[in-house]
């Protein structure tokens, strides 16, 4: 499930001047208070920075912007609020990343509402990198939390950093399988509130090894709504989103929903009808979203997808001459019984991993897996532990 609104570019709406970006601890307290302010969000902070120029500037405007609103008496974030964030966080070991900023991550930049501000403890490095985000049940099942990890551990070396939320369950598995190749915590609340405190030490550790941010003020207790603006920065940074055991109205639903609306790849896992935990995911399936049942599966169609991108952005062909009617394609190359045959005949009683099969087969990734799951779901090869199959 792919929506094409993904680009290589910031919009020229939604870019920020580069004389803009702050060179002072005075510019930089200004660009808080203008982001902290009331009424400012992420679009009323990029049109004032773009019809001003810098962010002190648009503070003394805001009170006239907000009066021809017809909002009287309006005052922006005091000084002395936005200075005691920036002393709490710097405190906290954390460092304020500004949109527009070579630190800031790249794809968050592009989804239609930016956090102006992000506060980063860890390495903003990670978030410059390749990410999918795996999202799920706070309340997953052993195999729900088994299928995180196995995917994270897949992804990891592949290159791709793991997105999640460190909430329970699936968040957690994918962060602790992730530590070592690349985790982003993403927090509802400030990025020193551990919630939930269980994970303390996992919340340490990735602050030592990984990235956390959130774009809440320092010391912000988490809240029930700030759940789906936080979900909107794990897809954000995220090429793509994998849902694994998510109910119909969850989290992981509203992630996977802006994940589409910013033009992100949308997967999930598949689960049995009679568990709540996988509705989900299985409607996101009836839907049109990637099925996947490893790791291969998530980069072949964060591939196909980057693929599909370059392909809009090609320049058009030139219309071809006028030709004879092809011949029909000997039966060996146009019979797709035929090449499914031939990709069973690879197989035997013994387990072989899916990448080698797919690789000795000499087919394209995506035709390759789409008749492997084509032969498991009619019984006749037998998947095993590992991402391992073999003949039934």
């Amino acid at each position: 499930m792919h929506n094409e609104g993904m680009t290589s570019c910031v919009p020229q709406s939604q870019k920020i001047p580069a004389s803009a970006l702050p060179q002072s601890e005075e510019e930089l307290l200004a660009w808080l208070r203008l982001a902290r302010s009331r009424r400012v969000g992420p679009g009323t902070f990029i049109r004032l920075l773009r019809e001003h120029g810098h962010a002190g500037a648009a503070l003394a405007a805001l009170p006239g912007v907000a009066a021809a609103a017809g909002v009287k008496g309006y005052a922006p974030c005091p000084p002395d609020h936005a200075n005691a964030e920036l002393e709490a966080g710097f405190k906290a070991g954390a460092e304020l990343l500004c949109l527009g900023a070579p630190e800031y991550p790249p794809h968050l930049a592009l989804i239609p509402d930016p956090p102006p501000v992000l506060w980063a403890i860890g390495d903003p490095g990670l978030a410059q990198r390749p990410a999918v985000g795996l999202v799920g049940a706070r309340n997953a099942s052993s195999l729900g939390q088994r299928m995180a990890r196995i995917l994270a551990e897949e992804l990891g070396p592949a290159g791709y950093v793991i997105t999640s939320g460190l909430a329970r369950g699936v968040d957690t598995a994918a962060h602790i399988a992730s530590l070592e190749t690349g985790t982003v915590a993403v927090l509802a609340g400030g990025v020193d509130v551990v919630y939930p405190r269980e994970n303390k030490a996992l919340w340490q550790q990735i602050c030592q090894q990984g990235l956390v941010v959130s774009e809440a003020p320092i010391g912000t207790a988490p809240q029930a709504r700030h759940f789906p603006r936080r979900n909107r920065i794990i897809s954000g940074i995220s090429l793509g989103i994998v849902v694994i055991e998510g109910a119909a109205k969850s989290g992981s639903l509203i992630t996977a929903r802006n994940a589409l609306d910013q033009g992100r790849e949308v997967m999930a896992v598949p689960g049995s009808p009679l568990d709540p935990r996988a509705s989900g995911c299985n409607m996101l399936l009836r839907d049109g979203a990637g099925l996947v049942r490893s790791g291969a599966d998530v980069i072949a169609y964060l591939q196909s997808a980057a693929q599909g991108v370059l392909d809009m952005d090609a320049p058009e062909a030139p219309p071809s001459p006028p030709h004879p009617p092809a011949r029909p394609l000997p039966a060996e190359k146009a019979d797709s019984p035929s090449r499914a045959a031939n990709l069973k005949a690879l197989l035997s009683t013994a387990p072989i991993p899916e990448d080698t099969l797919i690789r000795e087969s000499g087919l394209p990734t995506p035709k390759a897996m789409e008749m492997i799951f084509d032969l498991e779901m009619a019984g006749e090869i037998t998947r095993h532990p590992g991402g391992l199959l073999s003949l039934a």
